[in-house]
Order: C-alpha cells, then sequence, then structure tokens
C-alpha cells in the first residue's frame, strides 16, 4: 500500500483515478488487527489504489475530512467521494469488502 506523503498528493489522487485511502496510525491496535488482510483486499479489488494516511501526520485532513476514528476509509473517483467507512471501532474483513462492494453499485 502506498503512502500518502503530502497533501498535494492527496488532492491529486483524490481528483484523478479511483482511490481508497485508509486512515490509520501506528499506535492504533485496530488498524493493526487488519494489517494482515490488507493484501488480500488490495489484490481482490483492483480497481483501486489504496493509500495509507498516517492520521498523526495528515491530522489537519482528518479534520477537514470529518475522521475522528481509526482505522477508517473513504473512496474517490475522479475528485467525487464515492464513500466513507468512517468509525472508531473495529473492521473486519468482511466489513470492509462490504464497503468497497457498496462503492461499485
Amino acid at each position: 500500500m502506498k503512502k500518502l506523503e503530502s497533501m498535494e498528493q492527496f488532492e491529486q489522487l483524490r481528483d484523478q483515478g479511483n482511490h481508497i485511502f485508509m486512515f490509520s496510525a501506528d499506535w492504533c491496535p485496530d488498524c493493526r488487527v487488519i494489517d494482515p488482510i490488507l493484501p488480500e483486499i488490495e489484490a481482490k479489488y483492483q480497481d483501486y489504489t489504496f493509500i495509507y494516511v498516517d492520521r498523526d501526520e495528515f491530522i489537519d485532513l482528518c479534520i477537514q475530512l470529518d475522521i475522528f476514528g481509526i482505522p477508517s476509509f473513504i473512496a474517490y473517483k475522479d475528485g467525487k467521494e464515492l464513500g466513507r467507512f468512517v468509525s472508531k471501532d473495529r473492521k473486519t474483513q468482511e466489513e470492509i469488502e462490504n464497503f468497497i462492494e457498496k462503492l461499485e453499485e
């Protein structure tokens, strides 16, 4: 999974192509629980590029996007928000895949 490096990169990725941004942090135990399943999810949904956003590095972006719990996901296609899976709750593989499936409807 690519890691977000700058706000400029976020704006460029958001505005061009299909991207799912995963908001996370190294210290987040619920985020670490899903780490082992993320490669499988990325392989299954190759229409999207998955981008890791470190909540601590991009706290202003999180505030701007109303991301107050992690792990959380927001999907964009060519600048349009397709959907968000944002909460402070632990996520299962099934819940993440259901979120992505609904994006494609």
